[in-house]
């Protein structure tokens, strides 16, 4: 997917990062091609890259350990995703902490044992979290907020051997081949880290960024459309059965938004609609073979559509509020386009093969459903500034 970007969006993403954002990481090369940071620098791992890669990583020397035990916090709305790897022996011996569901999963390979634990408090709920993962003879420890998490006991048929040589540690991605975990799950996260004290040593971790983007001083559940791009996904994968009902549910303050919310387009056909947010005129806008044109003084909007009708609602965020409806009654092939389109959230959907677009969403869509079901846009085609479970507040 080709990317756009505008010159007056770049601009507010720099005033983002200063007034809102609040830090830089400052980073200094080590002459192979990587800049250097510190262990305790807050980390943002949902940053683009290879999705399994390690966003910062450091190697120390076994013999300079005196303490196997690692401290750190993470924030976080997203419910998937890699904080921490660790390895020996050149990852024949490695250990991976994520979250599945919002909850702690340990992944552990030792000798002849793969161990796959999961359990604990759900830790995706926007606020920092203490964890600690240590290891105490045959037993791995994870505690959360100093409370213990998870415990997992290993013992091998194997006799013990004095481990020398190298560890790797790395943030937000692994060192070694996917296949090799037990269970499998999406990688990349978006959620924070910071205040990390690893194995009691000091030596500067690796990136091969250029620079580390910046967290969130404080964040709110949703996504985030910073003006910069848009989220496609094939509306095949939204099934629907014959001459029924489409139903897209949309949460948010409608009145800080500015672009188009949502397009859905055909390959080939024109427009289905588009939803957009002006500002300006403190109007959203529903734009199909008629406009539609509602102030932007409500919280929640769906647009249901049969196969020759189209009905939006809209109603306030407050106690007692009556929900209001308008009506559209045209264009004869609304679910046969649905069928065979692309639905954009962010963007408006260009007419060609390449889906690009442009009047891009600057704003916060707390929550997105799609046939009632919650739309995870980490799952989607996306642009690398889209945060896909959390905005600034």
């Amino acid at each position: 997917m080709a990317v756009f970007c505008k010159t007056m969006a770049d601009g507010i993403l720099l005033t983002l990062s200063l007034a809102l954002l609040g830090w830089g990481v400052e980073g200094q090369g080590n002459g192979r091609g990587m800049r250097e940071v510190s262990g305790r620098a807050t980390v943002y791992l949902g940053q683009d890259r290879d999705m399994w890669r390690p966003l910062i990583h450091t190697t120390v020397n076994l013999s300079e350990i005196s303490s196997i035990k690692s401290s750190f916090q993470v924030r976080t709305f997203d419910p998937e995703g890699i904080i921490f790897y660790g390895d020996t022996k050149n990852g024949e011996d490695w250990f991976v902490l994520s979250l599945r569901d919002g909850i702690p999963l340990m992944q552990i390979s030792k000798e002849d044992i793969l161990i796959s634990v999961f359990g604990g408090p759900k830790l995706n709920d926007g606020k920092w979290h203490t964890l600690e993962v240590s290891n105490h003879g045959k037993f791995v420890i994870l505690e959360v907020d100093g409370s213990s998490g998870l415990v997992v006991g290993m013992q091998s048929k194997q006799s013990e051997e004095v481990i020398s040589g190298k560890l790797r540690l790395a943030l937000g991605g692994i060192l070694i081949d996917k296949d090799k975990m037990i269970v499998q799950f999406e990688p990349q996260m978006d959620g924070c880290v910071r205040e990390g004290s690893w194995l009691n040593v000091s030596v500067p971790w690796e990136t091969e960024a250029e620079e580390l983007w910046p967290c969130y001083q404080n964040i709110q559940a949703g996504s985030y459309f910073p003006g910069t791009g848009f989220a496609i996904f094939n509306t095949s994968v939204f099934p629907i059965e014959t001459n029924s009902e489409v139903k897209i549910e949309l949460w948010g303050d409608f009145s800080q938004m500015d672009g188009t919310i949502l397009s859905i387009r055909a390959p080939g056909q024109e427009l289905m609609f588009a939803l957009v947010a002006n500002n300006n005129t403190k109007e959203v806008t529903l734009l199909g073979e008629e406009k539609i044109s509602m102030k932007n003084t409500f919280n929640r909007l769906v647009i249901g559509f049969q196969t020759d009708s189209l009905e939006v609602l809209y109603e306030e965020d407050k106690p007692n509020t009556t929900a209001s409806s308008v009506n559209l009654l045209s264009n004869p092939g609304y679910l046969t386009t649905w069928r065979e389109g692309r639905l954009a959230i962010g963007g408006l959907l260009g007419d060609g093969e390449d889906n690009v677009g442009s009047q891009f969403l600057t704003g916060c869509l707390q929550k997105i459903q799609v046939q009632g079901k919650d739309l995870d846009l980490d799952l989607a085609v996306k642009h690398m500034s889209i945060s896909s479970h959390s905005c600034p507040a």
